[in-house]
C-alpha cells in the first residue's frame, strides 16, 4: 500500500492550522463533561441491573441476552470513559495537538477508539437483533445451538473485527488526522487526494449501515413474527403483554439507532464520495457527531431499562390519565420477556398446537 505523498511528519501529521471550526470552549467543554457524565452514569445504572438480572435468572434461554446486553453496555461504558477524558483533556489544554501530540500517538489513539467505540455498539446491536430474531422465529434451535460458550465467541469475534477495522489505516502506514474543530481524531475528510482516504471513510460508512440494516430487518421479522404469534393466539392472556412489550422496545431500538447514527454514517459517506472541503461540512461534522453520540447514552435505557416493570408502571398512569378500562391483564407480566417470547412460538409452531382445545388449561393462560 502506497504512502500519501502529502503526507505530514508525525510531529504534526493532521494538524491543519489554515482550518478550523470557531466553537466556544467553554461550551464545548460543558458540553463534553455532561455527556460523559450521563453516558457513564446511564451505563454503569444498566450494567448493575444486569447483574441484578443475571443471579436472579439463569434459566439457558436469557443467557444469550444478558450477555450480548452486558457486553453493549460494557463498550459503551468504556467509549464515554476513554474518548470523554481524551476530549476533555484536548478542551481543557486548549487544543494545542502541537504541544501534546509531538509523536502523533495521542491522535492515533484517539481516531481508532473513535472508530472502535463507534462500530462496536452497532456491530452488538446486530447480533443482538439477529438473536432475538432466531429466539423468536427458531425457539428450538436457540434453546440447543445458542449456548454461553458460542455468544462469548461471538463477541470476541466482534471486538477482534473492529480492532481490525480500527487498525487499518495505522497497518497502511496512514495518520489518524486531526478533525476541522481540533478536538477529536478520525480519518481524514479534508483535501481528500485519492482512493485509500477515501476507502476508509467509506468502509467505515458502509459497515456501519449494513449494521444498522440487519438490525431493522432483524427486528422487522422479530416483530412480524411476534404480530402473528399474538393475531393468531388472541385467547392466550399468558404471552399478550409480553407481545407489547416487545413490540414497543423493538421500536425505540429502531429509531434510536437510525435517528442517533444515520446522520454521522451518510455524512462520512457524502465525504468519501465527494469530499469535505464545503464551509459547510465541519458543523454538519459536528452535529453528526453529537447525535451519534447520544446512542451511547440511549443505548442503557432502550435495551435494559425499558423492561417489563416500567411498562406495566407507565400503562397504570395512561390508564388512570385516560380512564380506560383494564384492556391487557396485568398477572400477563409474570415471565421474563425472552421466556414468553420463546414459549409462545414454540406453541405456535408445534405440530400439535392445532391439535389442543382451546378450553386446555395450559393454553388459556389460567
Amino acid at each position: 500500500m502506497s504512502l500519501n505523498t502529502s503526507q505530514q511528519p508525525p510531529s504534526t501529521a493532521g494538524i491543519n492550522p489554515n482550518t478550523s471550526c470557531p466553537t466556544e470552549k467553554e461550551l464545548s467543554v460543558s458540553f463534553s463533561i455532561i455527556f460523559m457524565t450521563v453516558g457513564i452514569l446511564s451505563n454503569s445504572l444498566a450494567m448493575a441491573i444486569l447483574l441484578k438480572a443475571y443471579q436472579r435468572f439463569r434459566q439457558k434461554s436469557k443467557a444469550s441476552f444478558l450477555l450480548f446486553a452486558s457486553g453493549l453496555v460494557i463498550t459503551d461504558l468504556f467509549g464515554h470513559l476513554i474518548n470523554g477524558a481524551i476530549a476533555v483533556f484536548v478542551y481543557t489544554s486548549n487544543k494545542d495537538w502541537i504541544r501534546f501530540n509531538q509523536s502523533n500517538v495521542l491522535c492515533s489513539i484517539f481516531g481508532m477508539c473513535m472508530v472502535f467505540f463507534g462500530l462496536c455498539p452497532l456491530f452488538l446491536g446486530s447480533v443482538m437483533a439477529i438473536e432475538r430474531c432466531i429466539g423468536v422465529t427458531k425457539p428450538i434451535f436457540h434453546s440447543t445451538k445458542m449456548t454461553s460458550k458460542h455468544v462469548k465467541m461471538v463477541l470476541v469475534g466482534v471486538c477482534l473485527f473492529t480492532i481490525f477495522v480500527a487498525t487499518l489505516p495505522i497497518l497502511g502506514l496512514r495518520f489518524y488526522e486531526i478533525q476541522a474543530t481540533r478536538t477529536w481524531c478520525f480519518y481524514k475528510t479534508e483535501r481528500i487526494q485519492d482512493w485509500e482516504d477515501r476507502f476508509f471513510i467509506l468502509l467505515f460508512s458502509f459497515l456501519g449501515l449494513v449494521a444498522l440494516g440487519i438490525s431493522f430487518l432483524c427486528n422487522a421479522i422479530t416483530g412480524i413474527t411476534l404480530l402473528r404469534v399474538k393475531f393468531k393466539n388472541q385467547q392466550h392472556r399468558q404471552g399478550r403483554s409480553h407481545h407489547f412489550e416487545m413490540i414497543i422496545q423493538l421500536l425505540a431500538i429502531m429509531c434510536v439507532s437510525c435517528i442517533c447514527w444515520s446522520p454521522f454514517l451518510v455524512t462520512m459517506a457524502s465525504i468519501g464520495i465527494n469530499g469535505g472541503d464545503s464551509p459547510e461540512t465541519c458543523d454538519r461534522v459536528l452535529f453528526a457527531l453529537r447525535m451519534a453520540t447520544w446512542n451511547q447514552i440511549l443505548d442503557p435505557w432502550v435495551y435494559i431499562l425499558l423492561r417489563r416493570a416500567v411498562l406495566k408502571n407507565l400503562y397504570k398512569v395512561a390508564q388512570r390519565c385516560c380512564g380506560v378500562r383494564t384492556i391487557i391483564s396485568l398477572h400477563a407480566w409474570e415471565l421474563s420477556s425472552i421466556k414468553n417470547s420463546l414459549k409462545v412460538a414454540a406453541i405456535s409452531e408445534s405440530p400439535s398446537a392445532e391439535k389442543t382445545s382451546p378450553q386446555s388449561p395450559t393454553l388459556t393462560g389460567q
